[in-house]
């Protein structure tokens, strides 16, 4: 059996027939190679093939992961590619069955997403708000991308994406593509719509030629360019370290706020769910455990029996 051959029928599946981003084909890729590599070193540099991995070898491809000092959340992403790899190979008939279907993950701590406070979102859009006043391209550009990431809760690579096209203003909603290429409408709040309002005349000034590729593209850099999404990250990342300093926020803590703020006002989980684009419940839900943790810190702090 040509393990290679297996791998690339594989990736080229996740990529055409389920439409997964290329960062994530990537990240399978990755992992199937360190799981190649060690089942070389495993056999003895003998001849072996997917038919012959046994439940046992992905119990000692786990402990090879542990002593190169990877986290249980990085094995049990590694094992998570294993399973959906194999269970492709099983209804290819390119292994007669399945050992990586019963393949325990190993037990990792839930990690509460990174989140700034309201009263870190004022301070944020109040000097966000002060740029954009002076009327400059880059000011008026950096709140329309805080508006959309923390007033629409898009992702980085949905904000990337955007073009005008997508936009309606009038209605005041987007349509954004999503992971797997999904597209959902997301509302567009009054104050993203007024930032937006403000930005497009800048923008147009930039005189993107007509033939540009990224002349539809909303956010733009100085050479009238698609911003990249390291752009991106770095004004919001600029923002959240001035108004949360110490906190290490990253741009998708403005998502996580959505959520989070939405669920401390009384919305609606499936709501929420919704909003973001999630297809599992479950995934929406960890900001319920955010919004607990919460309440717990508060009520250790303030109770006069704690």
């Amino acid at each position: 059996m040509d393990v290679s051959a297996d791998v690339f029928r594989f990736l080229k599946h996740l990529e055409w027939e389920r439409q997964l981003s290329p960062r994530t084909v990537v990240s399978y890729r990755k992992d199937l190679e360190d799981l190649r590599l060690f089942l070389n070193d495993h056999y003895g540099g003998g001849a072996w093939g997917w038919g012959r991995v046994e439940r046992i070898d992905f119990r000692a491809f786990m402990g090879w992961c542990e002593r190169k000092g990877l986290t249980r959340r990085t094995v049990a992403r590694k094992l998570s590619a294993i399973r959906t790899f194999y269970r492709f190979l099983h209804l290819e008939d390119r292994v007669p069955s399945d050992p990586a279907r019963t393949l325990r993950s190993p037990r990792i701590e839930k990690r509460l997403p990174g989140h700034a406070t309201p009263r870190n979102i004022e301070a944020i859009f109040f000097w966000a708000e002060a740029g954009a006043a002076d009327n400059t391209f880059r000011g008026t550009r950096n709140l329309v991308i805080l508006e959309l990431m923390y007033g629409s809760g898009l992702r980085l690579s949905e904000l990337h994406g955007l073009d005008l096209s997508a936009l309606d203003l009038g209605q005041e909603h987007a349509k954004v593509l999503g992971k797997g290429s999904k597209e959902r409408l997301v509302p567009i709040t009054g104050s993203a719509r007024r930032a937006i309002d403000r930005y497009l005349p800048r923008r147009l000034e930039l005189g993107a030629g007509s033939s540009s590729p990224d002349r539809e593209a909303l956010l733009l850099n100085p050479q009238g360019k698609r911003l990249s999404r390291r752009s991106i990250q770095s004004v919001v990342r600029g923002f959240l370290d001035d108004t949360a300093p110490g906190e290490g926020l990253s741009a998708h803590a403005l998502r996580h706020s959505f959520a989070t703020h939405l669920l401390d006002a009384g919305a609606d989980l499936m709501a929420v769910k919704e909003l973001l684009g999630h297809v599992s419940l479950s995934t929406t839900q960890v900001y319920t455990h955010t919004s607990k943790e919460r309440l717990r810190q508060v009520y250790r702090r303030s109770h006069p029996r704690w």
